[in-house]
């Protein structure tokens, strides 16, 4: 395996884990509150529409010339990992809230349970987990297909994928509560990391640049840009008196 397929599978495994895990905490939520299988039917049906996605987009994607594409995933890479970079140094400079499980949890089970339940089958449950589900999936399909396709290993995307929703869901039906442990944060951080600088890498080959040692200036990339977002975080918490720590948040979404 290459640096970049590495690279790749890294990236799209820490951002389908931070999906994964907010998409539990719904799941979670309406199926100890409610029912579990109607829960889990609106999980499985949002995964089935997910994965028709992208096994449909997939092969287009990949056909398009190599130059094009690059510049075009690149640009949505950059565009896209920014917004999940600037976020996660407002959340590290204290200027934004970091995101809380337990209280996500806590808050969508006192919505669930103020709803009327029915017998049978729970229209509340499945809808609230389709949703749920497939809200935060988009993101895990749109990262997929944008990696995999610039190098053509979208099998290995999804494979990366598939493994951290696995390790997610497993652990989540083990202990039957939110992952609220898991560095949610400090993976939202890295991720933004990743896909800034992935997207710098592909956006500027497609359209005609040639990096030195080719694959390799990833390892400065990366880390350039990693340091270049401390020096942010240090200097939003010196600068602004209202960099401390927030209260947690339990909204979605990078």
């Amino acid at each position: 395996m290459s640096g970049a397929e590495l690279g790749l599978a890294v990236s799209v495994f820490l951002a389908c884990t931070v999906e994964a895990v907010e998409a539990l905490t719904i799941v979670l939520a309406v199926g100890t509150t409610r029912s579990w299988s109607s829960a889990l039917a609106g999980a499985g049906a949002a995964a089935a529409l997910l994965a028709v996605l992208v096994a449909a987009l997939g092969p287009g994607l990949t056909s398009l010339p190599i130059n094009v594409l690059r510049v075009g995933v690149g640009g949505l890479l950059l565009v896209f990992g920014l917004q999940w970079l600037r976020k996660a140094i407002l959340r590290a400079a204290g200027l934004k809230a970091l995101h809380d499980e337990d209280a996500a949890f806590a808050q969508e089970t006192e919505a669930a349970r103020g709803v009327a339940r029915a017998a049978g089958f729970d229209p509340y449950s499945f809808t609230v987990a389709l949703k749920g589900v497939l809200l935060e999936g988009l993101e895990v399909a749109f990262i997929v297909l944008t990696f995999g396709a610039n190098q053509h290993r979208v099998a290995l995307a999804a494979l990366a994928a598939g493994l951290a929703i696995l390790i997610v869901a497993t652990a989540g039906i083990a202990i039957r509560a939110p992952l609220a442990r898991a560095p949610e944060n400090t993976m939202k951080f890295a991720v933004g990391i990743m896909l800034s600088s992935f997207g710098t890498f592909w956006g500027a080959e497609g359209a005609g640049a040639s990096w030195p040692g080719n694959d390799a200036a990833l390892l400065v990339i990366i880390p350039v840009l990693l340091a270049i977002s401390l020096a942010f975080v240090a200097l939003i918490r010196r600068a602004s008196p209202l960099a401390s720590s927030p209260a947690p948040t339990t909204g979605s979404g990078a």
